[in-house]
C-alpha cells in the first residue's frame, strides 16, 4: 500500500499537468461551497461544463457568478436539487435529461456532518437520507446517461466522496435509519461506510456489463469547511486554534476528487478508495460482498427503484 506523506501540491500544479477537458459536463453536488465549490472551479478551469447541483438557490448562483469571475468561462450553471428529497431528485434529472447533453464526471459530493436527529422529507434519517440514499439515487437516476457518453478510450466516471470515519463505522442493516440508538457520530460514519460499499458493487455491476463507466470513492482529509457547523462551541474553539496545522484548506481537500474525475492514471480504473491522490485500503467490512449487495437491494427499496441488475447495467 502506497500511502502519499506530507502536503499535498498545489491544486494549482494539478491543473497545470492536467489534459483540458474541454466539450466535457460534469455535475457537482454540493458544489456552492466548500470542498465541492474548489472542484467546480478547478474542472471549469480545464474547460468542462460544470452543472452545480445544491438546494440553495442564491448560494448556488452566487457560486456561479463567482466561478465566471475567477476562471474567465461562461461554462458553469445552477441546478436545484435537495438531496433530501427524492421527488426532488427526479426532478433535477428531468431538467439535466431536457437539456440533452452528456454527462462524462458526476461527483456525489453533498452531505451533512453530525447534524441533531431528524428526518428528511420521505421520511429517512438525514445522514443516511441525504449523505447515501440521496446519492443512490441520483446516480443510478444518471447511469443511462453516463454510460452513453463513456467510451473504450474515455470512461465516463463516478466519484463519491466518502471519509476516513468509515473505518469506524458499523452498518446496522436492520436499523439504517439508527432508530433504536441515535448517535450523531455513528449515524455521519454509517452513511460514509455505506457510500464505499455502494461504490464497490456499483463498480462490479458496471464491470459485468462492460460498461465504459468507472466510480470510484475518495476521502479528503480532514477539512476545514462548514460540515463542523453541528460541533460543540468547544469543538469549534479547538477547530479555529488549530485549522492551520491539522486541517487541510477546501482546494487541497478538493485535490483528490479533481485527481480522480480526470487524471489519465485513472482512466479505466474503478472500485478504488483514494486518499492524497493515492490508492489505498478502506476499511475491511467495505470488501464483504455481500454486504454490498444485501444494502444495494435495500437501498433499492428505500428510494423505490428496481433491483434488477438492467436498472443499472
Amino acid at each position: 500500500m502506497n500511502l502519499c506523506s506530507g502536503v499535498c501540491p498545489s491544486v494549482m500544479l494539478f491543473i497545470a499537468v492536467f489534459p483540458a477537458q474541454n466539450g466535457k459536463v460534469a455535475i457537482v453536488t454540493g458544489g456552492a461551497k466548500g470542498i465541492g465549490y474548489q472542484t467546480v472551479k478547478h474542472l471549469a478551469r480545464l474547460g468542462m461544463h460544470v452543472i452545480i447541483a445544491g438546494n440553495n438557490e442564491s448560494e448556488g448562483q452566487e457560486a456561479v457568478r463567482k466561478i465566471q469571475e475567477e476562471t474567465l468561462t461562461g461554462k458553469v450553471e445552477f441546478l436545484y436539487c435537495d438531496l433530501a428529497s427524492m421527488k426532488s431528485i427526479r426532478q433535477f434529472v428531468q431538467r439535466f435529461r431536457a437539456k440533452n447533453c452528456p454527462l462524462h464526471v458526476l461527483v456525489n459530493n453533498a452531505g451533512v456532518m453530525l447534524v441533531p436527529e431528524r428526518k428528511t422529507e420521505d421520511g429517512f434519517e438525514e445522514h443516511f437520507g441525504l449523505n447515501y440514499l440521496g446519492h443512490f439515487l441520483l446516480t443510478n437516476l444518471l447511469l443511462d446517461t453516463l454510460k452513453q457518453s463513456g467510451t473504450h478510450s474515455h470512461n465516463a466516471r463516478i466519484i463519491t466522496v466518502s471519509s476516513a470515519t468509515h473505518y469506524v463505522a458499523k452498518l446496522h442493516l436492520n436499523d439504517l435509519q439508527s432508530r433504536c440508538s441515535y448517535s450523531p457520530h455513528g449515524a455521519y460514519a454509517q452513511s460514509k461506510l455505506a457510500l464505499v460499499l455502494f461504490t464497490y458493487r456499483l463498480q462490479h455491476l458496471l464491470t459485468a456489463n462492460g460498461s465504459h463507466v468507472t466510480a470510484n470513492v475518495v476521502d479528503p482529509g480532514v477539512v476545514n469547511t462548514d460540515l463542523y457547523k453541528h460541533v460543540f462551541w468547544v469543538v469549534k474553539v479547538a477547530i479555529w486554534m488549530t485549522a492551520w496545522l491539522f486541517f487541510k484548506a477546501p482546494e487541497e481537500g478538493a485535490s483528490t476528487t479533481i485527481y480522480a474525475a480526470v487524471s489519465p492514471e485513472m482512466e479505466g480504473a474503478g472500485g478504488c478508495y483514494l486518499y492524497n491522490e493515492e490508492r489505498t485500503k478502506s476499511a475491511d467490512v467495505a470488501y464483504d460482498e455481500e454486504l454490498q449487495r444485501r444494502l444495494w437491494t435495500e437501498s433499492c427499496k428505500m428510494v423505490g427503484i428496481s433491483d434488477e441488475s438492467r436498472r443499472v447495467l
